[in-house]
């Protein structure tokens, strides 16, 4: 059994915005929190995922751009060859192929989208600000591909010890806050209503679980009392992923792509798990 990561994902990590990686493992329907891991800089988030035996993960970040993006610029539509043509790219000369890309389309139309986003609730992976999601991307996936980690649904199953998969904590949030925020990066914005929120999604977590995942979360009281209280939700938003990849790594053998992954992924746009 590979143990299972959750990770809450910047593509400039620092002191004050670690990259932040829940580490677990799951049985019977239980996913057990063991410790949070933070990182300050992406060379050490990566060096520390190459030291893991074995793991099953869940990044909160894209892993591929949307089709009609990628044929409109002429690009491979062949993952691997898109992504090592996405990441050769500096962000400057990125931001500006994303600007016209919009600046051509209608109001209301100016981002295309992933087949994935509308069933997730995701923000497209082009989108280059609030959130700055394409530079997640930009960041993360050539790190994860240099890894050599098998990516489900994208470029083929190669044997890897290491498993990556697109997970997106909003989505988990949504099934029992609705709307609701939880988190907020700014400090100023930090509320008593965001905290509580936080107090009310871990109080349904670990005792009625998620009836999407069909997963229960345990943890101690103190790392309980430190997720209410952070209010960036950063360590919360790993641990929502590791529950994604809890669920998805209960269905590694399931039919098509495994890892709960539809039959019909796109293998270029790639999907979010339990979307």
């Amino acid at each position: 059994m590979r143990m299972l990561l959750g990770c809450d994902f910047s593509s400039a990590p620092s002191v004050r915005k670690p990259v932040t990686v829940a580490v677990g493992e799951a049985c019977a329907g239980v996913v057990a929190l063991h410790r949070i891991e933070e990182f300050r800089t992406l060379d050490a988030w990566q060096a520390w995922l190459a030291q893991q035996p074995a793991w099953v993960g869940a990044f909160d970040f894209p892993f591929g751009l949307p089709r009609e993006l990628v044929q409109a610029w002429g690009w491979p539509t062949d993952w691997s060859a898109c992504m090592r043509q996405y990441a050769a790219l500096d962000r400057a000369e990125l931001r500006q192929r994303f600007r016209d890309f919009c600046a051509a389309r209608p109001v209301g139309r100016k981002f295309a989208h992933r087949a994935t986003d509308g069933p997730a609730g995701a923000s497209p992976s082009m989108k280059w600000v609030h959130p700055p999601v394409a530079w997640m991307m930009h960041a993360g996936v050539p790190r994860l591909m240099a890894l050599g980690a098998c990516f489900p649904g994208l470029g083929g199953m190669r044997p890897s010890p290491h498993v990556a998969l697109e997970g997106y904590p909003g989505l988990l949030a949504r099934e029992f806050l609705g709307r609701r925020s939880y988190k907020a990066d700014d400090p100023v914005r930090q509320s008593d209503a965001r905290r509580q929120a936080r107090a009310e999604l871990l109080a349904w977590l670990c005792e009625e679980g998620s009836t999407r995942l069909g997963l229960r979360l345990a943890l101690s009281a103190p790392e309980c009392g430190r997720l209410m209280d952070e209010g960036s939700g950063d360590r919360l938003d790993a641990v929502l992923c590791l529950m994604q990849a809890a669920w998805a790594q209960a269905r590694t053998d399931s039919p098509g792509v495994g890892y709960g992954l539809p039959r019909s992924i796109d293998a270029l746009e790639g999907w979010i798990v339990s979307a």
